[in-house]
């Protein structure tokens, strides 16, 4: 049979990098709740976005993997973890991109050390050309489309026929618009669109108006409901006060 070789188990443990990302807890609107998308009994990630990997990445994989991974590891990938937060900086300094496109070519030698070459895909690989697009872009943050895909998950809360997708969202955003508008005219009133005054009532505000069902009314109808929100509003009542003390000025015989 000849002499085997024995392989060692593995040097990571998925249950305590779960546990720990379990119990984190992060600033309301920092990123996702990390709560929910870690599925302990798959031992998995389940429905991560794009920011959510961003966060990850940059801030609570170097906390997640401290007493897990042996030191040699667990130090390259701190420094992989760094070099992500360095590029993504919204104040860059030019003179430090030639030391952070040495330091990732080094941090990707050493994780050859470590990790199987199936795990080298050319994602990774494109690690190493980062640097170069900053330098010829501009900072990161500028060019991510992470605003943009939050916005298309408020534009997919406006469906309401899934046949008609887009005529949904048209016409929601137009009442949305319409809204505002009209609250511009109102100093109290505050507009329905993005709340100042948390990312949670935001959210829920989007739920409770996804079924909302526009009723048409007849003109007769419409003014008896206006007239009767104007004789009941106390910012109107000083208008109709003036109005009826210059009607009785004007006919004291009626008065």
């Amino acid at each position: 049979m000849g002499k085997r070789t024995y392989l060692p188990p593995a040097c990571y443990e998925k249950v305590s990098f779960c546990q720990c990302l379990k119990g984190v807890k992060v600033p309301q609107g920092h990123s996702l709740n990390m709560k929910n998308l870690v599925s302990m009994q798959d031992l998995k990630l389940i429905g991560l976005k794009s920011h959510g990997c961003h966060i990850l990445m940059q801030q609570l994989l170097p906390v997640a993997i401290c007493g897990i991974l042996p030191k040699n590891v667990r130090h390259t990938i701190t420094r992989l973890c760094s070099f992500f937060s360095s590029i993504c900086c919204k104040a860059i300094d030019p003179l430090k991109l030639d030391v952070l496109e040495d330091e990732i070519v080094v941090i990707l030698c050493e994780l050859e050390m470590f990790f199987p070459l199936s795990f080298f895909d050319i994602m990774v690989h494109l690690v190493v050309h980062l640097v170069r697009e900053v330098r010829l872009c501009g900072p990161v943050y500028l060019r991510w489309m992470y605003l943009v895909e939050q916005y298309m998950k408020i534009l997919k809360g406006y469906v309401k026929n899934h046949y008609c997708p887009e005529a949904s969202m048209i016409e929601r955003y137009i009442t949305e618009e319409s809204i505002e508008f009209c609250s511009e005219y109102m100093s109290k009133a505050n507009p329905i669109g993005l709340l100042a005054n948390s990312w949670h009532h935001m959210r829920s505000t989007s739920k409770c108006l996804h079924g909302v069902n526009i009723v048409s009314k007849s003109r007769s109808k419409v003014l008896q409901t206006h007239l009767y929100i104007l004789n009941n509003t106390d910012e109107v009542i000083p208008y109709i006060e003036t109005h009826k003390a210059i009607v009785k000025a004007n006919n004291p015989r009626q008065a």
